[in-house]
């Protein structure tokens, strides 16, 4: 069931309403019915994967159990290893064997050597990489005696799979979203308000945004031989607009859909795209994942601790996992690899805590010195989602050396004109509300009401007059 489709239009109400009116303030019956909705939530993908889903929780629960009940260190470590494995394990076979048995293969080829590849014909659960990422961090937490397990299963299941976040995060914690789930909660007016409003802005940044600039990045992505460029540095510039209105876009109706219910999720983005430098953008880009791979890769690894060596070690390795996380492909691994090298100077000068606050704070316009520095990390992660994008490395190869061509000062011969506009109109909005948690948080608040609903019902319009296809997040992939 996707956020952008009838199905989730007549779903949603249905399960607010019998979720205030009906389970009123009885938590535990709130807490099951919210269970129930989210099984079917996931089940309407493929409700077979509804099993695997299930067993990840009920596995994380009790190893969770074993570990706060062990009697010495050996027990507990046995459990921690067996949830560990098993989890990653589900991962490795659903998301990774194919793409290492080929790679392997192509290895021994190269060698001169024959290896008949078994491949498995099965498709990717979708979201096993967040909820399987949701049972690591609890599991992890216990083991090291930051938190209890815990013993309702039913709290612990909707920890889980709580449906705004289960396909496609944000990737929660159980020291955050546990504690929510266990008090009681009451309707609260304006928060609904608000999460009504986070949603609306959601669906304007995948339907507005996202999906119209997907037409002309897959357009010049899957031609790109026959394109000039020009044409090829639009292509990336549509790509990164798409990702960034996609995914965010999910996060914002997550988020909103969450509050709904009386629950606060962690923010996934903070206007990325303004970053000064790249160690800012992941710091606001996808922060959730970023912060779990900071939290229980790269600090036990060593963080910035330790030799340069180790500096150097530690940072190639969180942010090429990463890669790998996003998918099994060589391009992600690039694309990590390469977000690793332009960080690398900040970890080095200990200067990528240097923009911890958002950009020009309390001004309306940027320095020249932000706005150069703006411009520099944008370019560089626009040429970094080119990796992302390619089918492959050839296909990011060939598409990158196109671009570095005496065809790149050609004029464009794709012109979107009206494309050109929204997007404009887009950054302009996300700008004046970047010190926002999102860009309309605070918008025509102050207006009169006429004002005000005139600007929801335009941005309920501009949803309706270019939406019509149910296309899917870029992130259920992943």
């Amino acid at each position: 069931m996707l956020f952008n489709s009838l199905s989730f239009v007549i779903f949603l109400p249905i399960v607010f309403i019998l979720y205030w009116y009906v389970a009123k303030e009885n938590l535990r019956l709130q807490n099951i019915f919210l269970l129930i909705s989210s099984y079917f939530f996931y089940a309407c993908w493929d409700w077979r994967f509804l099993l695997l889903l299930i067993f990840s929780t009920f596995l994380d629960y009790y190893t969770g159990i074993k570990m706060s009940d062990a009697k010495n260190e050996k027990i507990k470590k046995f459990w921690f290893w067996l949830s560990i494995s098993v989890n990653l394990g589900f991962l490795g076979v659903f998301k990774y064997y194919n793409f290492f048995i080929e790679s392997f293969s192509s290895v021994l080829n190269t060698i001169g050597l024959s290896f008949n590849v078994w491949t498995l014909k099965i498709i990717l659960p979708v979201g096993i990489s967040f909820y399987t990422f949701h049972g690591l961090s609890y599991v992890i937490d216990i083991y090291k005696d930051r938190i209890k397990a815990e013993k309702n299963f039913i709290d612990y299941s909707l920890f889980v799979s709580f449906f705004p976040l289960l396909v496609a995060g944000p990737i929660e914690r159980a020291t955050h979203l546990l504690p929510q789930i266990k008090e009681k909660r009451t309707f609260d007016y304006i928060k609904a308000v608000d999460g009504l409003r986070q949603i609306l802005w959601g669906l304007f940044k995948k339907i507005v945004i996202a999906d119209q600039c997907a037409e002309y990045a897959n357009q010049i992505f899957n031609g790109s031989a026959g394109y000039s460029g020009s044409d090829l540095v639009l292509g990336a510039v549509f790509f990164t607009f798409q990702i960034y209105g996609d995914f965010s876009g999910y996060s914002d109706i997550a988020l909103g859909t969450a509050r709904l219910f009386g629950i606060e999720l962690l923010r996934n983005f903070a206007f990325p795209y303004f970053s000064r430098d790249i160690a800012e953008f992941w710091r606001r880009w996808h922060i959730s994942l970023s912060s779990w791979f900071r939290d229980y890769l790269y600090i036990p690894l060593g963080g910035s601790k330790g030799s340069t060596w180790m500096k150097v070690r530690n940072v190639f390795i969180i942010f090429i996992v990463s890669g790998l996380w996003h998918g099994a492909n060589w391009t992600f691994i690039v694309w990590g690899a390469l977000n690793a090298l332009y960080i690398m100077p900040s970890i080095l000068l200990n200067s990528n805590r240097n923009n911890l606050e958002i950009v020009a704070k309390g001004r309306h316009l940027p320095s020249l010195k932000d706005l150069f520095s703006i411009g520099i990390t944008f370019t560089l992660t626009v040429f970094a989602w080119i990796f992302f994008r390619a089918e492959n490395i050839d296909h990011a190869i060939d598409y990158i050396s196109k671009i570095f061509s005496r065809s790149l000062f050609s004029v464009p011969t794709i012109r979107p004109t009206f494309l050109f506009l929204l997007l404009l109109i887009f950054v302009l909005i996300e700008w004046f509300g970047r010190e926002r948690e999102y860009a309309i948080a605070s918008l025509g608040l102050k207006w009169k009401r006429r004002f005000r609903y005139a600007m929801y019902y335009a941005i309920i319009i501009a949803i309706f007059w270019f939406g019509g296809k149910e296309s899917q997040f870029i992130y259920f992939q992943f």
